[in-house]
Formats: C-alpha cells, sequence, structure tokens
C-alpha cells in the first residue's frame, strides 16, 4: 500500500572492508538487489487500489540491471498508474576517475538500455545521468524526444563524441541541470514550465555557452565558473536577455570575479527589477567589491544577500 517507493543501489551498497568483496562484485551485490526488489514489489500491486505516487530506483549503469530495471518499470506502467518514475543513472568510476575512454563505454551502455526500454523512458518524468560521452551527436535531443513526461533533467560530466549546439525543446520539463559539461553551445530554445536552471563550469570558453529562449516562467539560477585571467568578464544584463529572475545564485571558483559592473538604464535593469535572493559563492578575499555594490543598486526588490569568501591558492593563468 506504500504510495511512495524508493530503491536506491547506494542504500544497499555493502561495505568494502567488511567484506573483502572487489568494486565490481558489489556494485553486482547492489545491482541484483535493486532488481529484486523492483520485480517483487512492482509484481506484487494491485493496479486497481493501490496507485504509485513515486517510483524511485538508482541503478549502477554495469551488466543487465538497467535492462532488468527498465523492463520492470515500463511494464508496470502498462497495468499500474504510476504518477512519478525517477531513473537514476550511476557509474562504477566516479567524476575525477573517468577516463575519455571510461565515459564512451558508459555512453555506449546507456544508449542500449534507453533504445530497449523506449516504454519505461516515456513515462519517466525525472532522470539523471552522469559520466556519459555519447558518440551519436543527436542523441541527447532524442532524450528530450522520447522523455515527453520529464519534468526534472540533469546532466552531471556528460558530453558527445562531437561537440554539438544543443538545443533544448521541452513541452513539461520544469527543472533542468547541466553541471561539468561540454556543449558547443545550449539553447534553451523553448521551455514553457521551466522555473529551476542550474548551469556550472564552462572552463573552456570566453563567454557561457548558454543562450536563453523562450523560459517565461524561469525563477531560479544557479550560475558557476572557473575564471582565468584571459577570460572575458560577462555582462549579465546582456547574458541573461529577457529573463527576471527572483532567485540567483553565482559561484566563483577561481580567483577571478567573471561578473562584470554594468550601469543599468531602462530595458537593462529590468532583468534584476524582481531579484529577491541572491547568494554569492567563493568570492576570492580581499576582491573589490564595485560588482557587489552594483547587484545592491540594480536589484531593488532584494530581501536576502548570502555571501561566502574564500582564499585562493591557484596560480594565476
Amino acid at each position: 500500500m506504500l504510495p511512495q517507493l524508493r530503491i536506491n543501489a547506494q542504500d544497499i551498497l555493502p561495505s568494502k572492508i567488511k567484506t573483502g568483496m572487489s568494486d565490481d562484485e558489489l556494485v553486482r551485490m547492489s545491482n541484483a538487489v535493486v532488481i529484486k526488489a523492483t520485480k517483487s514489489i512492482l509484481a506484487r500491486r494491485d493496479p486497481v487500489e493501490c496507485t504509485i505516487r513515486l517510483f524511485s530506483a538508482t541503478f549502477y549503469l554495469s551488466d543487465d540491471a538497467p535492462l532488468s530495471v527498465g523492463h520492470a518499470v515500463g511494464s508496470a506502467m502498462v497495468t499500474h498508474k504510476i504518477e512519478k518514475a525517477e531513473f537514476r543513472v550511476l557509474t562504477q568510476k566516479k567524476r575525477l576517475e573517468c577516463t575519455i575512454g571510461d565515459m564512451l563505454t558508459y555512453g555506449k551502455r546507456f544508449v542500449l538500455f534507453f533504445n530497449k526500454c523506449l516504454n519505461a523512458f516515456a513515462g519517466l518524468t525525472c532522470l539523471c545521468l552522469q559520466n556519459l560521452r555519447f558518440a551519436e551527436s543527436d542523441f541527447v535531443s532524442n532524450i528530450l524526444v522520447t522523455c515527453k513526461q520529464l519534468n526534472y533533467l540533469g546532466f552531471l560530466n556528460c558530453d558527445t563524441k562531437s561537440w554539438i549546439t544543443l538545443q533544448v525543446e521541452h513541452a513539461q520539463l520544469s527543472e533542468l541541470s547541466i553541471v561539468n559539461c561540454r556543449f558547443d553551445m545550449v539553447e534553451l530554445t523553448w521551455l514553457p514550465k521551466l522555473t529551476c536552471l542550474a548551469f556550472e563550469i564552462w572552463i573552456a570558453f570566453n563567454e557561457p555557452p548558454l543562450s536563453f529562449g523562450y523560459v517565461p516562467l524561469l525563477e531560479v539560477l544557479s550560475l558557476s565558473n572557473v575564471a582565468y585571467n584571459r577570460h572575458k568578464m560577462v555582462k549579465l544584463s546582456t547574458f541573461l536577455g529577457e529573463t527576471s529572475v527572483l532567485d540567483l545564485k553565482l559561484g566563483f571558483k577561481c580567483e577571478k570575479i567573471w561578473v562584470q559592473p554594468e550601469c543599468l538604464a531602462g530595458r537593462q535593469a529590468h532583468v534584476f527589477h524582481q531579484l529577491r535572493i541572491l547568494r554569492l559563492f567563493g568570492i576570492p578575499e580581499g576582491y573589490d567589491l564595485t560588482w557587489t555594490m552594483f547587484f545592491l543598486e540594480a536589484a531593488p526588490s532584494l530581501e536576502e544577500l548570502y555571501m561566502t569568501v574564500v582564499k585562493w591558492k591557484w596560480m594565476r593563468r
């Protein structure tokens, strides 16, 4: 009768020290539990009396676990009422451990999983992916086309073999997270329900590889970047275009502030007119606060201001 079902491979991952197992063996063991639990629970649900408000599965992209979970969830979507369904796909190696070869391998595994479990993906409302490199440049677009019910989509350390301009169009998507990903450009072409966006780390670019199209409901925006001396500072009024966010987070992951103070007038000031909450993280110690005063003057409706100051030891570049 439980309305919410969360099955997470990380929660049942045994201790490597206590068991003496290798990483591969531990992953296989936890995945096996996820498969068994998913099949068992979904098979015993009454499709008439017990609506599943949320089904969330977190599993590793290895062996036959993805296909087994995907087929079980896809079948359940046909016979049960599942209001929200989530897949959080993990890789055995963490982001900093992954080589390009690892990412390509993980990308091929995910494409196979995706193509063989289209019924499950078509009903997903949340999808979180990490450490994937796709050989086909249009595959990310295929995800958006197939997963029509998505409310949340998250990419961590993902890219395509050939850098592309990713045009994002989706009728239902309300939250999008793109962190440490490598795309030539991300164009938010048409996202009528998008309210929350996280776009972080574009170290290889002088300008943010992001453009705002039709995002009329965008309220919460998180931007973080590593900026070196050779990089240009960003004019937020130009970058944010026609948006008017309520909650803005800016992260500075190096010794240079990448936001440029501006003299705003007329239409430019509209960008910050509704700003209520401003969060500034990783401000270099001793930095000139002219740009901070710019925000205080540009946002007349500001209610909350958070700031953290750090001492960077990175070398200048």
